[in-house]
């Protein structure tokens, strides 16, 4: 498989059997290879979701082949949701997926609600140029114990998100060593319904003005 195979949908070798995944290539040359992760399977979460293509459209944007995928039981990939923790690991097959197709260039990690957090719990391990979370779920899953994350990280959150508690995000946001750059979205639900074309151009604005390369 190849980046110059536009579109290609695959399935990829997994932890427990296929994970199926789509590629995306920019015209020109790559600058970059982001691997996206969907949000909760259990409540249809997949990687066709308008956020996940929003953030495969920016990453395109600049310039860098993308990578999203299905987690263990969602599409055709094989398995059974597993709580997180069988996510990661599905994550780190497709990162070494990404790596051997393009060794080269810098990674990305990006995530939307559920996938944030599997995106973030990869970040120590993975060691990308940048991480991307939209929508972080703070109080759940590991959020709290999440090691360091050593690469710039960029939260978007809305602030009338009625899945995840908006104000636990900022605050936690604001409490990590790191100091991410926080995108906030004023009057944006958890989704993003009609904003996805502002959380698309403010995502591109945020890693141009801080990760110009």
């Amino acid at each position: 498989m190849s980046w110059h195979e536009h579109g290609q949908q695959s399935l990829l070798a997994g932890p427990v059997g296929v994970l199926e995944a789509r590629y995306g290539r920019p015209d020109g040359d790559l600058k970059g290879v982001a691997v996206i992760c969907h949000p909760h399977p259990l409540f249809a979460g997949t990687m066709d979701n308008k956020v996940v293509t929003t953030l495969e459209k920016v990453f395109l944007a600049r310039h860098c082949g993308t990578l999203c995928f299905n987690f263990r039981g969602v599409g055709e990939s094989a398995g059974a949701h597993d709580e997180a923790r069988g996510e990661i690991d599905d994550l780190a097959a497709v990162v070494e997926h990404a790596r051997l197709l393009e060794p080269e260039l810098p990674l990305w990690l990006a995530g939307f609600s559920f996938g944030s957090y599997v995106a973030a719990a990869l970040a120590e391990q993975s060691a990308p140029r940048g991480l991307v979370t939209v929508a972080p779920p703070v109080s759940r899953w590991g959020y709290a114990g999440l090691g360091p994350v050593d690469c710039p990280w960029w939260v978007a959150q809305g602030d009338a998100d009625d899945v995840v508690d908006p104000q636990a995000v900022f605050s936690y946001v604001a409490a990590r060593p790191e100091r991410p750059h926080l995108i906030r979205l004023d009057g944006a639900g958890h989704f993003f319904h009609g904003r996805l074309i502002e959380l698309r151009d403010r995502l591109l604005a945020a890693l141009e003005e801080d990760s110009p390369a």
